[in-house]
């Protein structure tokens, strides 16, 4: 079998898995976030924390919940770092020592908590297992958990009319957790384990290689990391090398359920919004804008590394450099068009080895406001925003007031929405555009000219985009770096979360108005290609001469 011929067979092993789970799954999703029944484990919880489960709250209430939640895990998780060399399994790892520095735990704790799980270190030399599990795993169930919260309170929005109530925050991201989360990913960490993933409380194993030198293999209990770092589309490796690594990500069966475990929540979310708003097209319509973006995206990035164009691959006849000889050209290009396509940011290959092209299309499906799935929640609240600007820009042209599921879009659904969308453009070219003024940052590349320029431009798109992946030739662990990522990341994440839950509440409020003769149908091919349309454009017209500067002119080169 070719290597064409495998890569085509691990993506419609991929499609029909997905396919195959996308309505029972899609269909329990919905009955997560719709059910009035409470798990006596909730109960208990509930109690604990002094939650009225039974009562929903305005939009400004679970926007609170969210901030205090969050900024009480920056805060933990930033103690939790500093505090390191007193808790047991910490090995005497560090920085400089055994200790973790200030910038760096204020970025960790910040990219963990939004979802982002930037690593700006060496996560095997730098932190301990306590500091792993305690801090950074649960971390990955509590920012999914709250990115799929959020995206139900928008379709609740939808749902209900003439309310100022749009769901109850705690219930929301403890169901998240508890019946979505953990034991899909507990199930996923067995699997792994079976097929090869380290699951290890050891720091290491002493060895003694082929010339003799002892060395040390790091250990870790990567298996149970490994499963909701793609599962809640996280993607902070326990190793370096990420996905890439044997111990994470050791054959070619454990890297198609890994890729499956990143795309399976963002997809089935489309399905739950169908059924919650009681018309299954209108998921199939947004999940086919999806589809089309994330395979467009693949085949680009899959025939660039297929067909380079510089020297040294030509040679090769193929890009391999950066890339894993066990998954080869085609799953490296499925795993990050995924990858970046969600929010996940994992990697099986190092996107700065990828061609000007290839790297262009990572850059790019960021870029494109990562909704090609996108992550878990995330990925559904921003492609309705977007449908919500494309609906706008529908009735613009038609001279009468648009109308979505229902409700009117007025100015107070537009401002929120066309808030939502800005925020990473502006995050993104303001502080990258500031990082690439500085004269200290060109010690910070290990390359210059154009890539060199892609790979600033790729660590902000990553950072405001809550990806976490990044161009590895730039070094980003100087003071600048991690506290302006930092700020991408939390405004990021943070400033569409407001947007959404701002425009649930005030579509919520709205009585529902029948469709008439003029009203756009958004349930047919006509607003797919519209949404898909102003994706593609909104993200065109921003950053293409961004785009130009750095992996278009490489690729030409």
């Amino acid at each position: 079998m070719s290597s064409f011929e495998a890569g085509l067979l691990q993506v419609v092993i991929l499609l029909v898995l997905l396919a195959a789970v996308y309505v029972p799954f899609g269909n329990y999703l919905a009955y997560v976030y719709t059910s009035d029944r409470h798990w006596r484990v909730e109960r208990w919880f509930y109690r604990l924390v002094r939650v009225d489960a039974d009562s929903d709250q305005r939009w400004t209430v679970y926007a609170a919940g969210i901030l205090g939640l969050s900024f009480v895990s920056v805060l933990l998780l930033y103690l939790l770092q500093r505090l390191q060399p007193l808790l047991p399994l910490g090995f005497g790892r560090g920085v400089n020592g055994d200790t973790i520095p200030a910038s760096m735990a204020f970025n960790t704790a910040v990219s963990f908590v939004t979802n982002t799980d930037w690593q700006s270190y060496v996560p095997e030399t730098t932190y301990g297992h306590t500091v792993q599990m305690a801090g950074l795993t649960v971390q990955n169930f509590i920012s999914a958990a709250v990115g799929m919260a959020v995206a139900a309170a928008l379709v609740r929005g939808f749902v209900r009319h003439a309310v100022d109530r749009i769901g109850n925050v705690w219930v929301d991201i403890t169901r998240s957790i508890s019946r979505v989360l953990l034991p899909i990913s507990f199930v996923a960490a067995i699997v792994l384990v079976a097929m090869g993933v380290v699951m290890s409380l050891h720091s290491g194993v002493n060895v003694v290689g082929v010339d003799g030198a002892h060395n040390t293999i790091a250990l870790a209990p990567a298996a149970s990391q490994e499963s909701i770092k793609e599962l809640g589309t996280n993607g902070g490796g326990i190793f370096n090398a990420n996905s890439a690594h044997p111990f994470e990500n050791p054959t070619g069966g454990s890297d198609i359920l890994e890729i499956f475990l990143l795309l399976v929540i963002p997809v089935c979310l489309t399905r739950a919004f169908g059924v919650m708003v009681r018309n299954p097209r209108q998921g199939t319509v947004l999940v086919s804008v999806m589809g089309v973006l994330w395979g467009g995206m693949l085949a680009v990035a899959w025939w660039a590394e297929s067909h380079p164009n510089g020297q040294a691959t030509l040679a090769a006849g193929a890009a391999m450099e950066g890339k894993e000889v066990r998954f080869g050209i085609p799953s490296s290009a499925l795993f990050a068009v995924s990858t970046t396509g969600t929010s996940t940011g994992a990697v099986n290959s190092m996107h700065d080895s990828f061609t000007g092209l290839g790297g262009g299309v990572a850059i790019l499906n960021m870029l494109f406001g990562e909704v090609s799935p996108g992550g878990a929640g995330t990925g559904l609240y921003g492609i309705l925003v977007v449908a919500v600007i494309a609906v706008f820009l529908a009735g613009l042209m038609v001279g009468r007031t648009p109308e979505y599921l229902g409700k009117k879009l007025g100015r107070r659904e537009v401002t929120a929405s066309a808030i939502s969308i800005l925020t990473m453009p502006t995050l993104v070219l303001l502080l990258g555009g500031l990082a690439i003024a500085l004269p200290s940052t060109s010690a910070a590349m290990t390359n210059g000219g154009e890539h060199g320029f892609s790979e600033v431009l790729y660590a902000y798109a990553s950072a405001a985009n809550n990806n976490g992946s990044a161009f590895g030739g730039l070094t980003a662990t100087s003071n600048f770096f991690q506290s302006t990522l930092g700020i991408a990341m939390l405004l990021g994440r943070f400033v569409p979360i407001l947007a959404a839950l701002a425009l649930a509440g005030s579509l919520a409020a709205q009585r529902r108005v029948k469709p008439g003769a003029g009203t756009l149908p958004t349930d047919g091919a006509l607003f797919a290609v519209l949404v898909g349309g102003t994706v593609v454009i909104v993200a065109a017209l921003t950053f293409f001469p961004a785009l130009g500067l750095g992996p278009i002119a490489e690729a030409l080169a």
